[in-house]
C-alpha cells in the first residue's frame, strides 16, 4: 500500500458533504465581503483600459495564472482586445509582445511572486500602465501599478489553508466584474456576442436567419402550373434537400407550400389522380414565414409555438430565398414534439 493511500482519512457521506459546503459557503463569505468593499480604484483601472488604444496584457503564473487566462479570455469574448502573457516566457523574449499603448493586468496574491516582481522594473521602462488584481496594498506589485484591485487577504478555503481557492474565487469574480463592466461601458451588443461566437448552439441562438438558412439552391422551388409528379421527379435523385416544396409566381414571391406531410395525406386517402393536379390545387396559401434579417431566436420561437419542422424564409419583396429546417437547429428548439408543417 502506498504512503498517500495509507494516509487516506475515512469519512461518511454526510461528513463528505458537509467539508464541501463548508468551501463554498467560505468562498460565499468571501465575495460577499468583496461585494461590500470593491476596489477604489475600480473606476481608474476602467478608464485606463477604456482609453487604451492597444490590447490588455494579462499575466499571472501559478493558480493565479490560470485565472488571468480566463479574465483575458472573457475580455476578448465582450469587446475589449486581450492577450495572456506568461510572465516566465516574458522574461526570455516575450516582453516584445508589449507595446506601449497596451495596458497590463497582473494577477498576484501576495504581490510578491517573484517571477512577477522580475518583470515589473522592465515594464516600468515601458511606461506601460499597470493594473494589478492582489491582496496586499503594500506589495511591490502595487508600489508599481497605476491602478490596484485590491480585496481582502483571506484563508484559503483548503483544510491547510495552502491550496489557492479562496484567492483565486475572488481573483475571479474582480476580473469578471471589470470584464462585464467594460462590455457595457463599449455598450457591447447581442449582435457583437454573436459575431464573436459563431460556433455551437450560442451562436447560432445570436445570428440572424440568413447564416443559417439553406439556400434556395437547396430547396425544393416550383411554380403554381406545375404538377406534383413533375416536381417529384425533376428533384429525385439529386442532393438531399429540404422536404418542403415552396411555390412560387413567376417572380419568385413565395405563394404556398407543399410539404411531405402533405404528400403522405394524398397517399393515405389513395388520391393517385392529383399527382398530375397543379400544386396550387393543392398547397398550403399564406404560410408561415420568416423575413431575411431576422433573429434565429425568433425561427426558434416560430417553429416551436406553430409546430412546425419547416419555415421558408423571405425577402423584403416576399420572394422565397432559403428555407430554416428543424434539423438544423437542434438544440435550439423547445424540447417537444415538433411535427411537420
Amino acid at each position: 500500500m502506498s504512503q498517500n493511500a495509507a494516509a487516506r482519512i475515512s469519512a461518511t457521506p454526510f461528513e463528505q458533504t458537509r467539508f464541501a459546503r463548508d468551501v463554498i459557503q467560505h468562498e460565499a463569505d468571501a465575495l460577499q465581503s468583496l461585494a461590500k468593499n470593491l476596489p477604489t480604484d475600480l473606476p481608474l483601472a476602467v478608464d485606463l483600459i477604456m482609453q487604451c488604444r492597444g490590447s490588455v496584457i494579462v499575466t499571472g503564473i501559478g493558480k493565479a495564472g490560470w485565472i488571468g487566462q480566463k479574465i483575458s479570455a472573457s475580455l476578448c469574448s465582450t469587446g475589449t482586445r486581450s492577450h495572456f502573457l506568461h510572465p516566465a516566457e516574458a522574461i526570455h523574449g516575450d516582453l516584445g509582445r508589449i507595446g506601449n499603448e497596451d495596458v497590463i493586468l497582473v494577477l498576484s496574491n501576495s504581490g510578491e511572486t517573484s517571477e512577477i516582481v522580475r518583470l515589473l522594473p522592465t515594464l516600468a521602462q515601458f511606461e506601460t500602465p499597470v493594473i494589478s488584481i492582489t491582496s496586499s496594498l503594500e506589495s511591490t506589485l502595487a508600489k508599481y501599478s497605476r491602478a490596484i484591485l485590491n480585496y481582502e487577504k483571506s484563508v484559503e478555503a483548503c483544510s491547510l489553508g495552502l491550496a489557492p481557492s479562496t484567492s483565486t474565487t475572488t481573483m475571479l469574480a474582480l476580473g469578471d466584474a471589470l470584464t462585464l463592466l467594460l462590455s457595457r461601458m463599449r455598450e457591447f451588443r447581442s449582435i457583437d456576442f454573436a459575431r464573436y461566437h459563431p460556433g455551437g448552439s450560442l451562436g447560432r441562438k445570436l445570428s440572424n436567419v440568413d447564416d443559417v438558412m439553406r439556400p434556395i439552391e437547396r430547396c425544393r422551388v416550383a411554380l403554381e402550373s406545375e404538377t406534383i409528379r413533375d416536381i417529384y421527379v425533376r428533384y429525385r435523385g439529386q442532393e438531399r434537400r429540404a422536404g418542403m416544396v415552396m411555390v412560387t409566381d413567376d417572380q419568385g414571391v413565395l405563394v404556398g407550400v407543399f410539404t411531405d406531410s402533405d404528400l403522405a395525406r394524398m397517399l393515405e386517402r389513395k388520391q393517385d389522380g392529383h399527382f398530375d393536379s397543379p400544386i396550387s390545387e393543392l398547397m398550403t396559401r399564406s404560410p408561415k414565414t420568416i423575413d431575411s434579417g431576422s433573429k434565429t431566436t425568433l425561427a426558434v420561437e416560430t417553429l416551436a409555438c406553430h409546430n412546425l419542422s419547416e419555415l421558408p424564409v423571405i425577402d423584403s419583396r416576399g420572394r422565397a430565398i432559403g428555407l430554416i429546417d428543424v434539423t438544423d437547429l437542434v438544440g435550439l428548439i423547445p424540447s417537444q414534439k415538433t411535427n411537420a408543417s
